[in-house]
């Protein structure tokens, strides 16, 4: 990376034992942690029409428990002053064509974040939901649509290191459609359902 102090640790995020070395390792080398940030995911399309459970399993697998075995092992770690980061997705606000094993584990992600902010943030320690959009990395390259406002992966990291400086418990970007996302979220049903077809394609 060219960065002085810099450690890389590959780890399985969905191994317990992985992680707990990885940590264990971290630990030794920096002394501590500061900021926490669980990146890894996976996405594969998935409808009715293509349903496979132990794809469905693996995706959950990846995109909510991982989090939780690494959330297990870090969080008595984490000083006041200091944080844990969850990156989710905008597929987590309502449910979306082509989501059926994706959005489901970023909705719970997103709501354990939640769940964490309220017992972590009296005690001085931050909590985030990083909710991107569409950006441009393997996973996306599997859709089949045109997804608006696409970033780049160095957009999306400028993005996100603004984030955290507003300190908001929610990140999300980019802003034009976001928010469209947000507003379709808090539309009932009997309207967002149609709208999200629409806006989507699906």
């Amino acid at each position: 990376l060219g960065i002085a102090g810099a450690l890389i640790l590959p780890c399985d995020a969905t191994d317990l034992a992985s992680l707990a070395a990885a940590r264990a390792q971290l630990l030794a080398g920096w002394g501590g942690l500061d900021l926490v940030i669980y990146l890894a995911g996976d996405y594969v399309p998935m409808s009715v029409d293509n349903f496979d459970l132990a794809v469905a399993e693996q995706v959950l697998t990846i995109n909510l428990n991982a989090a939780l075995r690494l959330s297990s092992l870090v969080l008595a770690d984490l000083p006041a002053g200091g944080g844990i980061a969850f990156v989710a997705s905008v597929a987590g606000y309502r449910g979306l064509p082509k989501a059926l094993c994706y959005g489901p584990g970023k909705a719970a992600l997103i709501h354990f974040a939640e769940c964490l902010h309220f017992d972590l943030a009296p005690r001085g320690i931050g909590v985030w939901t990083i909710n991107p959009g569409f950006v441009a990395t393997p996973l996306t390259a599997k859709n089949d649509f045109t997804m608006p406002a696409l970033l780049t992966p160095e957009q999306a990291a400028r993005e996100l290191v603004d984030g955290f400086a507003d300190g908001s418990f929610e990140i999300h970007f980019p802003k034009r459609f976001t928010r469209v996302l947000k507003l379709l979220a808090h539309l009932p049903y009997a309207w967002s359902f149609p709208l999200i077809r629409r806006f989507t394609g699906g």
